[in-house]
C-alpha cells in the first residue's frame, strides 16, 4: 500500500494522517461488508433505525414535502454521530470481542463532552439545511408547495432544471462540509478519546491529503444512500451498516495507530 505518513513530534497529540490510494475504498467496503456479516442482527438493528426514522418522517410530514425533503436528507447529516454504534461494533470485532449490541448503544459515553459537542454542531447544520430547503422550495414554487410525486417528476424529467441544480448545490454544500469535518472525526474520538476540535481538523487534513480517495468514498456514500432512498428507505437497513463499518476501516487506513510508523491495514 502506497502510504507516506506524516511525522509528528513525540509530544504531539495530533494523529498522523497517511496517504492512501484510490483502491483503498474497495478495501474499506469489503472490510465493512465482512463486519456486517459478523455483526449480524446488531448491525441490522442500526440500519433498521435509519429506515424507521425515514418512514416516521414520511408519515409525520406527509403534507409538507419541502420540510420532509430537508429533514430526510438532513437527517443523514447526523449520520456520523448516529453510526457510532457501528464504529464500536467494528472496533470490538477488530479486538476479537463478540459483536454484542447492548454495549455499543452507549459508545459515546467515555468521551461524552466532545462527542456531544460534535453532535451539537451537526444538529445546527441540520437545522440550517432544513430551513434552507424550505426557502429553495418557496423560491421556485411560489404558487404553493408541490406534492412528493411532483418533486420526483420534476427532478426525473428535468422539468425545472434550475430548481434541481440550486437544491442539490445547496444540499451538496452542507453535505461536503459535514463530510470534510466528520469523515474520521467520530471514529477518532471513539478510539482515542480525542477532543472534538482536534478530530475535526484531523478529518480535514485527511481529506486534504487524500482528495481522490475521499471524493471516491463520498461518491460511494451518495450512491449507497441513494439506493436506500430509492427503495423507500428499505435499502438503508443494509446500506447504512455497510457505510458505518466501512468508515471505521477508512479511519484505520487513514490514521496511523499510536506507537506505529508502518501501514497497519493490508
Amino acid at each position: 500500500m502506497n502510504q507516506t505518513p506524516d511525522r509528528e513530534g513525540p509530544a504531539s497529540r495530533f494523529p498522523t494522517i497517511r496517504q492512501v490510494e484510490a483502491g483503498a475504498v474497495l478495501r474499506w467496503l469489503q472490510a465493512g461488508w465482512n463486519d456486517c456479516r459478523r455483526g449480524g442482527l446488531a448491525s441490522l438493528f442500526y440500519g433498521a433505525c435509519f429506515a424507521t426514522t425515514g418512514w416516521l418522517m414520511q408519515v409525520v410530514f406527509a403534507q409538507a414535502y419541502a420540510l420532509f425533503a430537508g429533514l430526510t436528507t438532513g437527517f443523514l447529516l447526523l449520520g456520523p454521530f448516529l453510526a457510532m454504534g457501528l464504529y464500536d461494533l467494528s472496533r470490538r470485532i477488530e479486538l476479537g470481542e463478540p459483536p454484542q449490541l447492548i454495549p455499543t448503544l452507549a459508545a459515546w459515553r467515555p468521551n461524552l463532552a466532545n462527542v456531544g459537542l460534535f453532535a451539537a454542531v451537526l444538529a445546527v447544520v441540520l437545522l440550517v439545511w432544513a430551513r434552507a430547503s424550505i426557502i429553495v422550495f418557496a423560491l421556485f414554487f411560489a404558487g404553493g408547495l408541490p406534492s412528493f410525486g411532483d418533486v420526483v417528476r420534476i427532478v426525473l424529467t428535468f422539468e425545472q432544471v434550475d430548481f434541481a441544480l440550486v437544491y442539490f448545490a445547496v444540499g451538496g454544500f452542507f453535505a461536503t462540509f459535514v463530510f470534510a469535518i466528520g469523515v474520521i472525526a467520530l471514529p477518532l474520538m471513539l478510539d482515542r478519546k480525542t477532543d472534538a476540535i482536534t478530530a475535526a481538523i484531523a478529518s480535514l487534513v485527511a481529506c486534504g491529503r487524500n482528495p481522490g480517495p475521499m471524493l471516491l468514498w463520498a461518491a460511494c456514500i451518495v450512491v449507497l444512500v441513494g439506493i436506500g432512498f430509492a427503495t423507500f428507505f428499505f435499502g438503508l437497513i443494509a446500506t447504512m451498516p455497510l457505510i458505518g463499518h466501512a468508515t471505521w476501516h477508512a479511519y484505520r487506513d487513514l490514521v496511523e495507530r499510536e506507537g506505529q510508523t508502518c501501514p497497519v491495514d493490508e
